[in-house]
């Protein structure tokens, strides 16, 4: 497994830099404490951390794995102790409400450490990453004694949270959800029905688990107008907020997988198991958004902690590794050969890795921070900030997910027949990042929001405004000097907008043909959305070198990094342009009869 070192320079460099986070901070009521030092001194302590503490138990745990027993699950020695570091060091709590128990800060450092805790250990983080979702979720929609009973416990780390949807018979189809809830003459609800793949699901490492649980009451109307939500302790909470008796939830068995086996992905059975209703009837789903835009913020981060990881690694091999000489003439004379990070091929893949992962970072830091004036903003910036998030966020967890995935995989390539050698550590990255695309919605599914319900649906209104953000930013910088940037850019925006308009009406014709072009509209989005903020790193690098200010080698790096993905990366889109366009004939036509073995 590569030694994690935490890229604290690129990451300090996007927070206040790029997206002069302490500017924004001093704007916005609540956050002002959120300074450039001090950001940059948990961004340190958060380093030193993952470093240590975390990163060490990755290999194990992948190793070791967890345990089922009937008496619970057992995870890998020293993942429990971690934790209890990690919440004695405040980290659950850091961009959680301060009246609540939180610090307050803005949940821009809560990505920020996600990342870095996630690239060190990504199996490790999903027992406290889950709790965030289950945060947002009952600080948004449950009431007072719902607050003070769970959402202390959640936000101090005592208590750990999952989020309870698929069952077997239903995955991102929810409206086919069977679980029931009957309601009590206390005025708690018996929760009936079995829930998988539910992540964190039972553990070791917290003495109470809280499950956010989607299910059906009696009255219910088919379908997803007829899904509530409700809370289901793991172990029932007194009045005075001591964990009680055992709930009437369990954990049947662990699901066997690919990967991040240090996690425990769970099959969960509620026999009548006691619980409480959060938000109003039936319309659960909507509350449940709450928690699953926060997931898949989250799982986007899974993609760019992957391709940091493995980037990381394929890079010190790729400057130890001897094997050929060069092509224009030996750079290694001393030696048998020379070191492979000369090949061009291999420079293509470490530079795919190192663009994908730094424009990542920059993308998902400013989502966060667009979350943080949604909750903190007057009315005109919140909804701006949500129009955006709306938008980007389908487009954030598919194209960084199947990115990550595509750097993972080069991080393994870079390593040749050794990269598939379990002791190199390279493989599991490949394990472990293959899952992200997965859950919280899989590329298809992300595709087909971002196509039907926010670009189409919202009569390209949501495009729109972030369309405007990018011909403001040309618009701004538009000098001669930029013009390697910011003419592309212009191109691509426009194109985007042009592009939307002719599959809408490709999809009035045969609403199939949306389905058909969806994915490859996704990818195109996404490539589009990077090179926004990789105009934006290059041209604040180019500054940056003409002023002398700071370290220039570094800001050498970023342009160069920026021109790469300009030239080798953003013209992938040629390809999607003519794919999302070709329309569903080719793909519908053929009868279901003629697909046989």
């Amino acid at each position: 497994m590569p030694d994690y070192k935490a890229p604290v320079r690129d990451i300090q460099f996007v927070i206040n830099e790029v997206l002069e986070s302490e500017k924004l901070y001093q704007t916005l009521p609540g956050l002002e404490e959120a300074t450039e030092d001090l950001m940059s001194a948990i961004v340190e302590e958060g380093a030193r951390f993952a470093e240590s503490v975390i990163a060490p138990l990755n290999r194990s745990g992948d190793e070791e794995g967890c345990t089922w027993s009937e008496d619970g699950v057992a995870t890998p020695a020293g993942f429990k102790e971690a934790y209890r570091q990690y919440v004695d060091n405040g980290w659950p709590a850091l961009s959680a409400d301060s009246h609540y128990g939180g610090q307050g800060m803005p949940s821009l450092l809560g990505i920020v450490m996600n990342e870095i805790a996630g690239t060190a250990n990504w199996s490790w983080v999903m027992y406290p990453g889950l709790s965030h979702g289950a945060v947002n979720t009952v600080e948004a929609h449950g009431d007072e004694d719902q607050k003070q009973k769970y959402l202390t416990k959640l936000i101090s780390g005592e208590w750990t949270g999952t989020m309870c949807l698929t069952e077997s018979q239903c995955g991102s189809d929810l409206g086919l959800l069977r679980t029931k809830a009957e309601p009590q003459a206390d005025g708690s609800y018996a929760i009936t029905g079995t829930k998988i793949f539910i992540s964190a699901g039972e553990h070791d490492m917290t003495e109470n688990i809280v499950h956010i649980v989607l299910a059906r009451l009696p009255d219910a109307p088919e379908g997803t107008k007829g899904i509530s939500l409700f809370i289901v302790p793991k172990f029932n909470v007194n009045e005075d907020g001591t964990v009680g008796e055992r709930n009437a939830v369990h954990c049947a068995s662990i699901e066997e997988k690919m990967g991040i086996h240090g996690n425990a992905t769970c099959v969960l059975n509620f026999d009548g198991a006691r619980g409480f209703l959060i938000g109003p009837p039936n319309r659960g789903l909507n509350a449940m958004f709450t928690f699953m835009n926060t997931a898949r913020i989250g799982t986007a981060t899974q993609g760019l902690a992957h391709a940091e990881l493995s980037f990381q690694g394929a890079l010190a091999y790729a400057k130890e590794r001897l094997a050929m000489r060069s092509l224009t003439g030996p750079k290694n004379p001393d030696g048998p050969a020379d070191p492979i990070i000369v090949h061009p091929d291999v420079r293509r893949m470490l530079l795919t890795q190192k663009a994908f992962a730094e424009g990542s970072r920059a993308f998902l830091y400013y989502l966060a921070q667009q979350g943080d004036i949604v909750a903190n903003g007057n009315e005109e910036q919140a909804k701006a900030a949500d129009d955006l998030m709306a938008l980007l966020t389908p487009i954030g967890k598919a194209f960084v997910t199947e990115v990550g995935f595509e750097s993972a995989n080069l991080g393994l390539q870079v390593f040749g027949g050794h990269g598939f050698i379990r002791e190199w550590g390279m493989e599991q990255i490949v394990r472990d990042a293959r899952i992200a695309m997965l859950y919280e919605g899989t590329t298809g599914i992300q595709a087909l929001d971002l196509v039907g319900r926010k670009v189409l649906g919202s009569g390209g209104k949501l495009l729109l405004g972030f369309t405007s953000v990018v011909d403001e930013f040309c618009a701004a910088n538009s000098g001669a000097e930029y013009e390697e940037f910011i003419k592309p850019l212009q191109a691509y925006s426009k194109e985007w907008l042009d592009l939307s308009m002719k599959l809408g009406e490709a999809a009035m014709e045969n609403p199939d043909n949306a389905g058909a072009g969806a994915v490859d509209y996704l990818m195109y989005s996404g490539y589009v959305t990077l090179a926004y903020f990789w105009a934006r790193m290059a041209i604040l690098a180019q500054q940056k070198i003409a002023a002398a200010d700071g370290d220039v080698s570094f800001y050498e790096a970023k342009l160069m990094t920026a021109r790469f993905y300009f030239d080798r990366l953003l013209p992938r889109t040629e390809s999607l342009k003519t794919t999302m366009l070709a329309g569903a004939d080719s793909l519908m036509a053929m009868p279901e009869a003629l697909f046989q073995l």
